[in-house]
């Protein structure tokens, strides 16, 4: 009886290890379990631009959303989020923590240009993913440089190309003046707006620019040196706070130059509102999200599974900033890459599913706009659409950009 109960316990061992979809199918990394997914990721809760706190808030709340609903294949994500103040050294202070101490199986959505550079070798070097990055400066899109990078937003280079096309088309005779900050984000929206002029035009069409530091407390002194340049169009490559003070400071002088803010800067509730939205009318800038607000998208499915959300998980939150839409959107699209991940959480199957995305639609983004992605190509959005503020909403004053040729 002995030897016949061992030979069917032996046999069920047998039969339990080569079914399909049991423990051992199961492949984890660090940071992963059957009941768990640790994900990690620093947020400016304070600082000079804690006007992207409240993405880091409407993220949470969204995994919070998941979680009630099951987690992903049957894992509640715990996402431990730390205030890095969008300081570079506390950047890293924070990550080191997260990837050592708390062992996450990824970052995520890691706000701001210098935060990101401040820890992108120290991730490659972990082999950590580094996903969504929050910044569209182009290292961030390099595969070949680093491949466990990789960034969330439309890049910046493409984004200051297509309003160099933009001005060429509409306001061939300008004179521009450009105001940046000074780190990555801001150059390499100059270096892309100098390539839609072409090298020639923008030599002569660009009358000064003038780069400011994040630390500085007003950018008023810029303003006065871009219009005293006699700049006829301003194109601030900048974050809200610096936004608002430039559109504030341009109404206060009575000057009326057209007035183009990049797709970081043109929050409803973080920039224009602070700036006074009768200073901010007429902005130009470009989107890829629908406005919650817009009362042409009162009945869209996804408009109203959205505002369903925030009124349930974030009810403080402001439904119509598009900082919260775009917190949504991150959060829903790395919960589509960890389902695809099915029961392999490892850091190399995360970047494999997240390098193989296949025109995947979200909720929030514009009709016609989806996120394709390869190996070769890391760039999550390269569609966009130009937009202008009419005093209360942004409105669409062209059909969607798509760039198609690798950067």
């Amino acid at each position: 009886m002995r030897n016949g109960f061992s030979a069917l316990a032996a046999l069920a061992l047998l039969l339990a290890s080569s079914a399909p979809g049991l423990a051992a199918d199961k492949k984890y990394d660090t940071g992963a379990s059957d009941s768990e997914i640790k994900v990690g990721q620093t947020v400016p809760l304070s600082g000079p631009a804690s006007a992207y706190a409240t993405i880091g808030k409407a993220q949470a709340a969204y995994m919070k959303m998941i979680n009630d609903q099951g987690g992903v294949n049957g894992r509640k994500i715990n996402l431990i989020q730390y205030d890095d103040a969008y300081s570079p050294p506390k950047t890293v202070e924070q990550v080191r923590k997260l990837v050592e101490s708390d062992e996450v199986l990824l970052t995520f959505q890691i706000i701001g240009t210098a935060p990101n550079v401040a820890v992108q070798k120290y991730l490659n070097s972990k082999k950590v993913p580094q996903l969504f990055a929050a910044t569209g400066a182009a290292r961030f899109t390099d595969p070949k440089n680093f491949p466990w990078t990789m960034g969330f937003n439309p890049s910046y280079v493409v984004e200051g190309r297509i309003y160099g096309q933009y001005i060429l088309k509409t306001h061939p005779n300008a004179k521009i003046g450009v105001l940046y900050q000074n780190d990555d984000l801001g150059r390499d929206y100059l270096a892309g707006l100098k390539a839609g002029l072409g090298g020639d035009k923008a030599a002569k069409m660009i009358v000064a620019e003038s780069s400011y530091e994040i630390t500085e407390p007003t950018i008023d002194s810029h303003i006065l040196k871009l219009k005293d340049a006699g700049a006829d169009l301003l194109f601030s490559a900048s974050t809200p706070k610096q936004a608002a003070q430039a559109i504030k400071k341009v109404a206060e002088l009575g000057w009326k130059p057209v007035h183009i803010v990049d797709i970081n800067a043109n929050s409803l509730g973080a920039t224009l509102k602070p700036a006074g939205l009768e200073n901010a009318k007429g902005l130009i800038s470009v989107g890829y999200v629908k406005d919650p607000l817009e009362e042409g998208f009162k009945n869209d499915p996804g408009v109203q599974r959205y505002l369903a959300f925030m009124e349930k998980y974030y009810p403080d939150g402001d439904k119509g900033s598009n900082f919260n839409v775009y917190g949504y959107i991150t959060a829903e699209l790395l919960v589509q890459v960890l389902k695809q991940c099915g029961d392999e959480l490892t850091r190399d199957n995360v970047l494999k599913q997240a390098t193989h995305l296949d025109h995947v639609e979200l909720g929030m983004l514009l009709p016609g706009i989806s996120i394709t992605t390869s190996p070769t190509d890391y760039r999550v959005n390269k569609q966009l659409q130009m937009i202008q503020f009419d005093g209360a909403h942004w409105q669409n004053i062209g059909g969607i950009v798509t760039d198609a040729a690798a950067e």
